[in-house]
Protein backbone atom coordinates (compact mmCIF):
# COMPACT_ATOMS: atom_id res chain seq x y z
CA UNK A 1 0.00 0.00 0.00
CA UNK A 2 1.26 3.45 -0.94
CA UNK A 3 1.95 5.41 2.29
CA UNK A 4 0.58 8.65 0.83
CA UNK A 5 -2.62 6.97 -0.34
CA UNK A 6 -3.03 5.42 3.12
CA UNK A 7 -2.59 8.84 4.75
CA UNK A 8 -5.19 10.44 2.46
CA UNK A 9 -7.66 7.68 3.21
CA UNK A 10 -6.98 7.94 6.95
CA UNK A 11 -7.61 11.71 6.97
CA UNK A 12 -10.94 11.34 5.20
CA UNK A 13 -11.89 8.35 7.31
CA UNK A 14 -11.19 10.27 10.52
CA UNK A 15 -13.38 13.19 9.42
CA UNK A 16 -16.17 10.86 8.35
CA UNK A 17 -16.00 9.21 11.78
CA UNK A 18 -15.58 12.45 13.71
CA UNK A 19 -16.63 15.70 11.94
CA UNK A 20 -15.03 17.66 14.78
CA UNK A 21 -11.61 16.74 13.41
CA UNK A 22 -12.12 19.34 10.67
CA UNK A 23 -11.47 22.02 13.29
CA UNK A 24 -7.90 20.69 13.55
CA UNK A 25 -7.37 20.61 9.76
CA UNK A 26 -8.00 24.21 8.73
CA UNK A 27 -4.47 24.36 7.30
CA UNK A 28 -5.16 21.42 4.96
CA UNK A 29 -6.69 22.24 1.56
CA UNK A 30 -8.49 19.95 -0.93
CA UNK A 31 -5.76 20.41 -3.53
CA UNK A 32 -3.22 18.99 -1.09
CA UNK A 33 -4.72 15.57 -1.83
CA UNK A 34 -3.30 13.62 -4.76
CA UNK A 35 -6.39 11.67 -5.87
CA UNK A 36 -9.22 13.75 -7.41
CA UNK A 37 -11.85 11.72 -5.52
CA UNK A 38 -10.12 12.57 -2.25
CA UNK A 39 -9.95 16.25 -3.22
CA UNK A 40 -13.67 16.30 -3.96
CA UNK A 41 -14.59 14.47 -0.75
CA UNK A 42 -12.50 16.73 1.48
CA UNK A 43 -13.93 19.83 -0.22
CA UNK A 44 -17.45 18.43 0.28
CA UNK A 45 -16.83 17.75 3.98
CA UNK A 46 -15.51 21.27 4.48
CA UNK A 47 -18.55 22.70 2.70
CA UNK A 48 -20.94 20.70 4.89
CA UNK A 49 -19.15 22.00 7.95
CA UNK A 50 -19.41 25.60 6.72
CA UNK A 51 -23.14 25.10 6.14
CA UNK A 52 -23.55 23.83 9.74
CA UNK A 53 -24.48 20.28 8.90
CA UNK A 54 -26.31 18.58 11.83
CA UNK A 55 -23.39 16.19 12.28
CA UNK A 56 -21.13 19.15 13.11
CA UNK A 57 -23.66 21.05 15.16
CA UNK A 58 -24.59 18.23 17.55
CA UNK A 59 -21.10 16.93 18.28
CA UNK A 60 -22.71 13.68 19.46
CA UNK A 61 -23.76 10.63 17.45
CA UNK A 62 -22.68 11.04 13.83
CA UNK A 63 -25.74 10.58 11.58
CA UNK A 64 -25.51 8.52 8.41
CA UNK A 65 -26.53 11.66 6.49
CA UNK A 66 -23.02 13.05 7.17
CA UNK A 67 -21.64 10.35 4.86
CA UNK A 68 -24.42 10.32 2.28
CA UNK A 69 -24.52 14.12 1.99
CA UNK A 70 -20.73 14.24 1.56
CA UNK A 71 -20.93 11.65 -1.25
CA UNK A 72 -23.77 13.53 -2.91
CA UNK A 73 -21.89 16.86 -2.78
CA UNK A 74 -18.59 15.37 -3.99
CA UNK A 75 -20.35 13.56 -6.85
CA UNK A 76 -21.20 16.95 -8.37
CA UNK A 77 -17.48 17.51 -8.98
CA UNK A 78 -15.99 14.08 -9.64
CA UNK A 79 -17.10 10.87 -11.32
CA UNK A 80 -16.70 7.32 -10.06
CA UNK A 81 -17.47 7.92 -6.39
CA UNK A 82 -19.69 5.15 -4.99
CA UNK A 83 -21.60 4.92 -1.71
CA UNK A 84 -19.28 2.09 -0.63
CA UNK A 85 -16.04 4.06 -0.82
CA UNK A 86 -16.61 6.22 2.30
CA UNK A 87 -16.92 3.05 4.37
CA UNK A 88 -13.61 1.85 2.91
CA UNK A 89 -12.12 5.16 4.09
CA UNK A 90 -13.58 4.69 7.54
CA UNK A 91 -12.06 1.22 7.75
CA UNK A 92 -8.69 2.66 6.68
CA UNK A 93 -8.53 5.03 9.66
CA UNK A 94 -6.81 3.49 12.72
CA UNK A 95 -7.51 6.39 15.11
CA UNK A 96 -9.73 9.38 14.24
CA UNK A 97 -7.99 11.56 16.84
CA UNK A 98 -4.76 11.25 14.85
CA UNK A 99 -6.25 13.22 11.95
CA UNK A 100 -3.72 16.12 12.27
CA UNK A 101 -0.84 13.65 11.93
CA UNK A 102 -2.42 12.01 8.89
CA UNK A 103 -3.07 15.47 7.46
CA UNK A 104 0.55 16.42 7.96
CA UNK A 105 1.53 13.39 5.89
CA UNK A 106 -0.84 14.52 3.13
CA UNK A 107 0.63 18.02 3.26
CA UNK A 108 4.14 16.57 3.05
CA UNK A 109 3.26 14.73 -0.16
CA UNK A 110 1.66 17.89 -1.55
CA UNK A 111 4.80 19.91 -0.82
CA UNK A 112 7.00 17.48 -2.73
CA UNK A 113 4.59 17.43 -5.68
CA UNK A 114 4.20 21.22 -5.74
CA UNK A 115 7.95 21.89 -5.65
CA UNK A 116 8.49 19.30 -8.39
CA UNK A 117 5.81 20.84 -10.62
CA UNK A 118 7.13 24.41 -10.23
CA UNK A 119 10.73 23.25 -10.80
CA UNK A 120 9.61 21.64 -14.07
CA UNK A 121 7.90 24.87 -15.12
CA UNK A 122 11.02 26.88 -14.31
CA UNK A 123 13.18 24.49 -16.33
CA UNK A 124 10.82 24.69 -19.31
CA UNK A 125 10.76 28.49 -19.16
CA UNK A 126 14.56 28.63 -18.90
CA UNK A 127 15.01 26.40 -21.94
CA UNK A 128 12.51 28.48 -23.90
CA UNK A 129 14.33 31.69 -22.94
CA UNK A 130 17.65 30.13 -23.92
CA UNK A 131 16.26 29.37 -27.38
CA UNK A 132 14.95 32.91 -27.81
CA UNK A 133 17.79 34.78 -26.11
CA UNK A 134 15.42 36.09 -23.42
CA UNK A 135 15.31 36.05 -19.61
CA UNK A 136 11.84 37.27 -18.63
CA UNK A 137 10.10 33.89 -18.55
CA UNK A 138 12.78 32.23 -16.43
CA UNK A 139 12.90 35.10 -13.95
CA UNK A 140 9.11 35.18 -13.64
CA UNK A 141 8.89 31.46 -12.90
CA UNK A 142 11.80 31.75 -10.46
CA UNK A 143 9.83 34.42 -8.57
CA UNK A 144 6.75 32.20 -8.58
CA UNK A 145 8.77 29.25 -7.25
CA UNK A 146 10.33 31.39 -4.51
CA UNK A 147 6.87 32.59 -3.49
CA UNK A 148 5.52 29.02 -3.45
CA UNK A 149 8.43 27.88 -1.27
CA UNK A 150 7.76 30.70 1.20
CA UNK A 151 4.05 29.89 1.36
CA UNK A 152 4.74 26.16 1.81
CA UNK A 153 7.20 26.93 4.60
CA UNK A 154 4.51 28.89 6.47
CA UNK A 155 1.99 26.10 5.97
CA UNK A 156 4.49 23.58 7.25
CA UNK A 157 5.23 25.74 10.27
CA UNK A 158 8.87 26.57 9.51
CA UNK A 159 10.88 29.61 8.48
CA UNK A 160 11.80 29.91 4.76
CA UNK A 161 15.58 30.05 5.25
CA UNK A 162 18.08 28.86 2.60
CA UNK A 163 20.33 26.02 3.75
CA UNK A 164 22.85 24.02 1.74
CA UNK A 165 22.29 20.25 1.66
CA UNK A 166 25.02 18.07 3.16
CA UNK A 167 25.27 16.25 -0.17
CA UNK A 168 24.31 18.43 -3.15
CA UNK A 169 22.15 16.64 -5.74
CA UNK A 170 24.16 15.52 -8.79
CA UNK A 171 23.62 17.88 -11.71
CA UNK A 172 25.46 18.11 -15.01
CA UNK A 173 26.47 21.50 -16.47
CA UNK A 174 23.71 23.06 -18.55
CA UNK A 175 24.80 23.95 -22.07
CA UNK A 176 22.98 26.32 -24.43
CA UNK A 177 20.49 24.65 -26.79
CA UNK A 178 22.28 23.40 -29.94
CA UNK A 179 20.48 25.95 -32.13
CA UNK A 180 21.86 28.75 -29.94
CA UNK A 181 25.24 27.34 -28.94
CA UNK A 182 27.01 28.64 -32.03
CA UNK A 183 25.64 32.17 -31.58
CA UNK A 184 26.54 32.20 -27.87
CA UNK A 185 30.09 31.01 -28.62
CA UNK A 186 30.46 33.68 -31.31
CA UNK A 187 29.30 36.45 -28.97
CA UNK A 188 31.81 35.31 -26.35
CA UNK A 189 34.70 35.21 -28.84
CA UNK A 190 33.86 38.65 -30.22
CA UNK A 191 33.61 40.15 -26.73
CA UNK A 192 37.02 38.73 -25.78
CA UNK A 193 38.50 40.10 -29.00
CA UNK A 194 37.01 43.54 -28.25
CA UNK A 195 38.45 43.51 -24.72
CA UNK A 196 41.88 42.42 -25.98
CA UNK A 197 41.94 45.11 -28.65
CA UNK A 198 40.28 47.85 -26.58
CA UNK A 199 41.40 47.30 -22.94
CA UNK A 200 39.45 50.33 -21.72
CA UNK A 201 36.26 48.53 -22.73
CA UNK A 202 36.74 46.35 -19.63
CA UNK A 203 35.30 49.23 -17.62
CA UNK A 204 31.95 48.67 -19.36
CA UNK A 205 31.52 45.07 -18.17
CA UNK A 206 33.89 44.36 -15.29
CA UNK A 207 31.39 45.35 -12.59
CA UNK A 208 28.77 42.76 -13.54
CA UNK A 209 30.16 40.15 -15.96
CA UNK A 210 31.87 37.13 -14.35
CA UNK A 211 33.90 34.24 -15.81
CA UNK A 212 31.13 31.83 -14.85
CA UNK A 213 28.73 33.67 -17.16
CA UNK A 214 30.54 32.29 -20.21
CA UNK A 215 29.09 29.09 -21.62
CA UNK A 216 32.54 27.93 -22.74
CA UNK A 217 34.78 27.42 -19.67
CA UNK A 218 37.86 28.28 -21.78
CA UNK A 219 36.32 31.62 -22.68
CA UNK A 220 35.55 32.23 -19.02
CA UNK A 221 39.16 31.56 -18.03
CA UNK A 222 40.43 33.88 -20.76
CA UNK A 223 38.10 36.59 -19.47
CA UNK A 224 39.54 35.96 -16.00
CA UNK A 225 43.03 36.59 -17.38
CA UNK A 226 41.89 39.84 -18.99
CA UNK A 227 40.23 40.89 -15.74
CA UNK A 228 43.37 40.18 -13.73
CA UNK A 229 45.52 42.28 -16.03
CA UNK A 230 42.93 45.08 -15.93
CA UNK A 231 42.75 44.93 -12.14
CA UNK A 232 46.54 45.24 -11.80
CA UNK A 233 46.67 48.06 -14.33
CA UNK A 234 48.98 46.12 -16.63
CA UNK A 235 48.92 46.43 -20.43
CA UNK A 236 46.67 44.05 -22.32
CA UNK A 237 47.74 42.48 -25.62
CA UNK A 238 48.29 39.04 -27.10
CA UNK A 239 51.61 38.50 -25.32
CA UNK A 240 50.56 39.67 -21.85
CA UNK A 241 47.37 37.61 -22.01
CA UNK A 242 49.34 34.53 -23.10
CA UNK A 243 51.75 35.03 -20.19
CA UNK A 244 48.89 35.42 -17.71
CA UNK A 245 47.28 32.24 -19.02
CA UNK A 246 50.55 30.37 -18.57
CA UNK A 247 50.97 31.67 -15.00
CA UNK A 248 47.51 30.37 -14.17
CA UNK A 249 48.30 26.92 -15.55
CA UNK A 250 45.69 27.15 -18.28
CA UNK A 251 48.11 26.06 -21.00
CA UNK A 252 49.55 23.20 -18.96
CA UNK A 253 46.17 21.68 -18.04
CA UNK A 254 44.76 22.02 -21.56
CA UNK A 255 42.06 24.55 -20.74
CA UNK A 256 43.49 26.88 -23.40
CA UNK A 257 45.99 26.48 -26.18
CA UNK A 258 48.29 29.16 -27.47
CA UNK A 259 46.59 28.87 -30.88
CA UNK A 260 43.14 29.44 -29.38
CA UNK A 261 44.33 32.46 -27.45
CA UNK A 262 46.14 33.96 -30.41
CA UNK A 263 43.13 33.47 -32.71
CA UNK A 264 40.86 35.32 -30.28
CA UNK A 265 43.27 38.15 -29.43
CA UNK A 266 44.12 38.72 -33.10
CA UNK A 267 40.47 38.54 -34.15
CA UNK A 268 38.41 41.47 -35.32
CA UNK A 269 37.38 43.27 -32.13
CA UNK A 270 34.46 45.20 -33.53
CA UNK A 271 31.37 45.84 -31.50
CA UNK A 272 30.13 47.20 -28.18
CA UNK A 273 31.54 45.40 -25.15
CA UNK A 274 28.50 46.37 -23.09
CA UNK A 275 26.02 45.04 -25.65
CA UNK A 276 27.96 41.81 -26.14
CA UNK A 277 28.25 41.39 -22.39
CA UNK A 278 24.49 41.72 -22.04
CA UNK A 279 23.95 38.97 -24.62
CA UNK A 280 26.27 36.71 -22.63
CA UNK A 281 24.39 37.59 -19.46
CA UNK A 282 21.08 36.61 -21.08
CA UNK A 283 22.47 33.19 -21.84
CA UNK A 284 23.92 32.94 -18.33
CA UNK A 285 20.58 33.75 -16.69
CA UNK A 286 18.78 31.08 -18.71
CA UNK A 287 21.46 28.45 -18.06
CA UNK A 288 21.59 29.21 -14.35
CA UNK A 289 17.80 29.06 -14.07
CA UNK A 290 17.80 25.67 -15.80
CA UNK A 291 20.54 24.39 -13.47
CA UNK A 292 18.66 25.62 -10.38
CA UNK A 293 15.45 24.01 -11.63
CA UNK A 294 17.16 20.66 -12.17
CA UNK A 295 18.74 20.76 -8.71
CA UNK A 296 15.39 21.61 -7.06
CA UNK A 297 13.57 18.87 -8.95
CA UNK A 298 16.18 16.33 -7.82
CA UNK A 299 15.62 17.46 -4.22
CA UNK A 300 11.83 17.31 -4.51
CA UNK A 301 11.91 13.80 -5.96
CA UNK A 302 13.87 12.57 -2.93
CA UNK A 303 11.05 11.13 -0.80
CA UNK A 304 13.34 10.77 2.22
CA UNK A 305 13.82 14.54 2.47
CA UNK A 306 11.64 16.19 5.11
CA UNK A 307 9.57 19.16 3.82
CA UNK A 308 11.36 21.73 5.99
CA UNK A 309 14.73 20.64 4.66
CA UNK A 310 13.39 20.38 1.10
CA UNK A 311 12.17 23.99 1.23
CA UNK A 312 15.44 25.26 2.75
CA UNK A 313 17.58 23.36 0.23
CA UNK A 314 15.40 24.53 -2.68
CA UNK A 315 15.76 28.16 -1.60
CA UNK A 316 19.52 27.62 -1.42
CA UNK A 317 19.46 26.19 -4.97
CA UNK A 318 17.87 29.44 -6.16
CA UNK A 319 20.82 31.40 -4.73
CA UNK A 320 23.04 31.26 -7.85
CA UNK A 321 20.13 32.51 -9.95
CA UNK A 322 19.56 35.40 -7.53
CA UNK A 323 23.22 36.38 -7.95
CA UNK A 324 23.07 36.26 -11.76
CA UNK A 325 19.77 38.14 -11.74
CA UNK A 326 21.23 40.94 -9.60
CA UNK A 327 24.13 41.37 -12.01
CA UNK A 328 21.76 41.22 -14.96
CA UNK A 329 19.73 44.04 -13.44
CA UNK A 330 22.94 46.03 -12.95
CA UNK A 331 23.88 45.44 -16.58
CA UNK A 332 20.63 46.75 -18.06
CA UNK A 333 19.82 49.26 -15.32
CA UNK A 334 16.39 47.80 -14.54
CA UNK A 335 15.18 47.36 -10.94
CA UNK A 336 14.87 43.82 -9.68
CA UNK A 337 11.25 42.61 -9.64
CA UNK A 338 9.61 41.79 -6.34
CA UNK A 339 8.40 38.23 -5.80
CA UNK A 340 4.61 37.82 -5.89
CA UNK A 341 3.00 38.23 -2.45
CA UNK A 342 2.19 35.08 -0.54
CA UNK A 343 -0.35 34.54 2.18
CA UNK A 344 1.13 33.57 5.50
CA UNK A 345 -0.66 31.10 7.73
CA UNK A 346 -2.18 32.23 11.04
CA UNK A 347 -0.38 31.10 14.14
CA UNK A 348 -3.10 28.57 14.94
CA UNK A 349 -2.69 27.00 11.52
CA UNK A 350 1.06 26.81 11.94
CA UNK A 351 0.59 24.93 15.20
CA UNK A 352 -1.92 22.66 13.51
CA UNK A 353 0.47 21.98 10.65
CA UNK A 354 3.06 20.84 13.15
CA UNK A 355 0.54 18.13 14.04
CA UNK A 356 1.64 17.50 17.61
CA UNK A 357 -1.44 15.40 18.30
CA UNK A 358 -3.10 15.16 21.68
CA UNK A 359 -5.34 12.35 22.81
CA UNK A 360 -9.03 12.88 22.24
CA UNK A 361 -11.87 10.45 23.03
CA UNK A 362 -12.25 7.98 20.19
CA UNK A 363 -15.67 7.52 18.63
CA UNK A 364 -17.54 4.55 20.02
CA UNK A 365 -18.37 1.81 17.51
CA UNK A 366 -22.08 2.40 18.03
CA UNK A 367 -21.65 6.04 17.08
CA UNK A 368 -19.89 5.38 13.78
CA UNK A 369 -21.95 5.46 10.58
CA UNK A 370 -22.10 2.28 8.58
CA UNK A 371 -20.70 -1.05 9.66
CA UNK A 372 -17.10 0.08 10.22
CA UNK A 373 -15.84 0.24 13.81
CA UNK A 374 -12.75 1.64 15.47
CA UNK A 375 -10.14 -0.70 16.99
CA UNK A 376 -11.05 -1.76 20.50
CA UNK A 377 -7.45 -1.99 21.75
CA UNK A 378 -6.41 1.26 23.33
CA UNK A 379 -3.10 2.57 22.05
CA UNK A 380 -1.18 5.69 23.11
CA UNK A 381 -1.48 8.58 20.67
CA UNK A 382 1.42 8.86 18.25
CA UNK A 383 3.44 12.01 17.69
CA UNK A 384 4.89 13.21 14.44
CA UNK A 385 8.32 14.73 14.53
CA UNK A 386 8.85 17.39 11.90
Amino acid sequence: MNPLLSAEQAVLGSVLLDPGQLAHLDWLAPDHFYRPIHQALFAALRKLRTENHPAVATGERVPLSWVTDAVAEASHHVRGLTAVYPHILISACPRPEHAPVYGRMVLEGAIHRSVTAHAIRLHQAARADALQGQVEGALHHADVLAGVLEDLAHRWGSEPRPAAPATPPPTAPVAPPPVRAEQVAEDEQILLAVLAEQPKAMDEVVDWLRPGDFADPAHGQLYRCLGALHHRGEPIDRITVLWEAQRRGLLANGTLTAEQLTAICDGVGAGSAEWLGEQIMRSSVARTAAASARAIRALAENETLAPGRLISHALHALGPLDDVRARWQTANGAPAPHPPPTEGSPTAQVHAALARSTARPAARPSECPGSASTPSAARPPSRAHG
